[in-house]
């Protein structure tokens, strides 16, 4: 089989600045040092170029998972110039086809299923087929003033980001060379691979709760280390949801910011799954893999019968319980105009409750009764 050719700008780009980032940058440091001013820069230009890819390039422009105002949009256009990452046109095009065609060979482009090394960065180094993407699937991106801009200019301001802006302040702070070897140096290719991480690591490692239609999977360590992009199944199975991590401990300041900036004004329209279309995943998953358990292990019909009950019972109630749910908050909105009476408030509210608390008792019963499974008791006949 004939090998894609080589892509010489970024063979070289590629094994070029991670061999002088590992030489260059611990050499200067042993015999000059860096003070904290310089990792104080260093620590907000990796911040700066990553949510701008995690915020901009994907949850805004390639999910339009929120909608963002015009200065926000030209911050997060300068600081995936400085990602170096390639323009928005581009990076969101391959990463559309990425999910619209997720682990296909041919026609993801970084399909996680040509191995580790292919996903994280063996797709860049080649001109492969499946990254001939054009510009059909981003047409909407290009009504966007901002994204055109930084695309007709991508490479003058790469440079400037990347080399201009870390000799500047380096230079003001009087050590040019210590400037451009970690705000500008490290800092590239520690981003560019952090990045690169969700491609492939997040494919690989970790837990499947919502889907297990495609490789990605949910990793909270990765996700310390991507700004939040480490839920990834979650993200697969609800891509136009602004969230990765969903719940309250999970690690997404990404999240963060964007629900930050709307309060501020700089966003809105944020898009979020629903939590019956969260736990109805959760759960239909759950039921399948008890399911295809049950055949492996012949287990009786009376035992599979039950697991069929069970899940019909917690399904129905899960959708009662979204049904009352919108019901609850709506009455809770009407309160402030008084168009209901307190009495049909507190019933409202009750009956609320009353379903929420008969949720969690189903929830017990299905835990208990998945957890039944891993003993080999029902197996028998």
């Amino acid at each position: 089989m004939t090998k894609a050719p080589v892509n010489w700008t970024n063979m070289s780009l590629f094994s070029l600045t991670p061999a002088f980032a590992i030489t260059l940058v611990p050499w200067y440091g042993f015999f000059y040092g860096y003070d904290l001013f310089e990792w104080v820069v260093f620590a907000l230009l990796m911040a700066f170029c990553g949510m701008s890819i995690t915020a901009g390039y994907h949850r805004l422009w390639s999910h339009k998972a929120f909608k963002a105002h015009p200065a926000l949009r030209l911050l997060f256009a300068i600081g995936g110039a400085c990602a170096l990452q390639n323009s928005v046109l581009l990076w969101a095009s391959d990463h559309r086809n990425h999910h619209r065609f997720v682990d296909d060979n041919e026609r993801d482009p970084y399909s996680a299923k040509r191995g580790f090394w292919f996903s994280h960065i063996g797709w860049i180094l080649r001109d492969y087929d499946s990254a001939q993407t054009g510009f059909a699937n981003v047409r909407d991106l290009q009504k966007d003033p901002i994204v055109r801009w930084q695309h007709d200019h991508y490479l003058s301001l790469s440079l400037f980001m990347n080399i201009g802006l870390p000799a500047l302040i380096g230079y003001f702070h009087g050590d040019l060379i210590a400037g451009l070897l970690l705000s500008g140096l490290l800092r590239l290719v520690l981003s560019q691979h952090l990045t690169y991480l969700i491609n492939s690591a997040a494919h690989k490692w970790g837990r499947q709760p919502y889907s297990d239609e495609n490789t990605a999977r949910d990793n909270p360590i990765l996700a310390l280390l991507t700004y939040g992009e480490g839920y990834h199944n979650y993200h697969h199975a609800f891509q136009w949801d602004y969230r990765n991590g969903i719940r309250w401990w999970h690690y997404d300041p990404t999240k963060w910011m964007i629900q930050i900036c709307a309060w501020i004004g700089l966003t809105r329209e944020l898009k979020r799954c629903t939590p019956l279309e969260i736990e109805r995943a959760r759960i239909e998953l759950q039921y399948k893999s008890a399911a295809e358990k049950c055949e492996l292990l012949n287990i009786s019909e009376k035992w599979r019968a039950t697991l069929e009950q069970e899940y019909e019972e917690i399904v129905n109630t899960l959708q009662l319980w979204s049904e009352h749910r919108q019901a609850w908050y709506e009455a809770k909105g009407r309160q402030i105009q008084q168009t209901l009476s307190q009495w049909d408030q507190l019933q409202i509210r009750d009956r609320y409750r009353e379903i929420q608390f008969k949720l969690k008792m189903r929830r017990r019963r299905w835990q208990e009764l998945l957890r039944n499974l891993a003993d080999p008791l029902p197996a028998s006949a």
